[in-house]
């Protein structure tokens, strides 16, 4: 047995490009959601940081900081730090008080209160977190390694194999990402709702920009799912 290129390196492509057409749209929608947004205010006037606090306080998480991030750091690069339990937030996001932020620091918050609730997902998420880095690493040099060593060496098929193997790990890491962030948007939505900081005025919108923010973990694992095809395409017995 043993592995040669298949369809070829180029035409194994055809896989990704349904993928990239999909994401590029996904992109488009989220920045569509996050523009128009990002220039309407929320009803109660309350900032991206102050909504965090709200819900954090409702919940029992007062001790939880909600910090402001480097001044550079782009509008949506926002984050919650399990390692320091701490809510991060880029200076667009906490000092403004659109409904976009709002949304998108609540949706952090989202993902502290699954920390606190123990919400079993996110701790695999996270306890795969340090091999999906090394294998994510390895996995397309030991594919490409192995493809091309696949003629002349018996050990280019067992590289190739552990190669895929690897690539597997990133996408079971997509695969649980997928339904932790659609699950801290839906908390959101839920908490900012008990905690009366979204109206009717708002709710439209809100849904708006936490859905299409969750559609780009969609896009992650269907593109990790093409590329994993376009992988097997290549291989030939």
């Amino acid at each position: 047995m043993y592995y040669g290129y298949g369809m070829g390196y180029y035409a194994s492509m055809i896989f990704l490009i349904p993928a990239i057409i999909f994401t590029m749209i996904v992109q488009a929608r989220i920045k569509s959601a996050y523009n128009s947004y990002s220039q309407v205010e929320n009803s109660h006037r309350i900032t991206g940081a102050d909504a965090a606090r709200t819900i954090l306080y409702a919940n029992g998480l007062g001790g939880v900081p909600v910090r402001t991030i480097a001044s550079n750091a782009q509008a949506l690069t926002n984050f919650f730090d399990p390692k320091s339990n701490t809510v991060n937030l880029s200076p667009q996001v906490a000092q403004d008080d659109s409904v976009a932020s709002m949304c998108i620091a609540c949706h952090e918050v989202g993902h502290a209160l699954q920390y606190a609730q123990g919400y079993a997902p996110i701790r695999f998420r996270n306890a795969i977190l340090p091999a999906v880095n090394l294998t994510s690493t390895l996995s397309w040099p030991l594919i490409m390694i192995g493809l091309i060593m696949s003629s002349s060496s018996r050990y280019g098929s067992l590289l190739f194999d552990i190669g895929v193997i690897c690539f597997l790990f990133v996408i079971v890491f997509h695969a649980i990402t997928l339904p932790v962030e659609m699950n801290a948007s839906k908390r959101a939505l839920e908490q900012m709702q008990a905690c009366g900081i979204v109206d009717e005025d708002d709710l439209a919108g809100s849904k708006r920009v936490l859905n299409a923010a969750a559609m780009t973990y969609v896009a992650a694992l269907a593109t990790a799912v093409a590329s994993l095809l376009r992988i097997l395409a290549m291989r030939r017995r």
